[in-house]
């Protein structure tokens, strides 16, 4: 049904902008990208599809971290708190060197500038999800439908912000 690139197709990443470990990443995941169907490789070409699979791959490490430190004993508080961070730092390698690929800041006070803002993003969904969660809750809505709707606008709000005020093509 699907058939296989004929001819390679443009890397999802770019390596120059990475350093050698970043150079690894993308070797890796362009391998795996040319195994899936043509179709699927060329969505994967959109930036908002890849920062989709961040975002995945992110709440994955997270919900993942934070089972396993509930199932440790760890406080869930405690818990949450350290596998969010988690997720966040996920996200920034995902973000950095598959995602917004062209606007990247190379090392040095720049770069440190990008994570911060990326921190603060990430600390304006946790926000906005802790925000709407209260608020369904206090309306009397079910808390897992109040999650449903935070992770969506959560997700639509950080994108904006990492997309045009993080990874701004050309920084202020």
């Amino acid at each position: 049904m699907f058939r296989r690139a004929a001819m390679p197709v443009r890397p999802v990443m770019q390596p120059e902008a990475m350093g050698q470990s970043g150079s690894r990443v993308t070797a890796i995941l362009a391998q795996l990208v040319s195994l899936l169907p043509l179709p699927l490789q060329r969505l994967l070409h959109g930036t908002y599809l890849r920062y989709a699979l961040a975002s995945v791959i992110a709440l994955a490490i997270d919900m993942g971290s934070f089972l396993a430190l509930l199932q440790m004993g760890v406080l869930a508080a405690l818990a949450s708190g350290i596998s969010y961070s988690a997720g966040i730092l996920a996200h920034w390698l995902v973000s950095s060197r598959a995602v917004f690929t062209g606007s990247v800041a190379a090392r040095g006070s720049e770069r440190n500038r990008q994570k911060a803002l990326f921190v603060g993003s990430a600390l304006l969904g946790l926000g906005l999800t802790v925000a709407i969660v209260a608020l369904g809750d206090l309306y009397g809505f079910d808390a897992r439908l109040a999650k449903l709707l935070a992770i969506v606008v959560s997700f639509q709000a950080t994108w904006l912000v990492r997309r045009h005020v993080v990874f701004r093509a050309d920084p202020v």
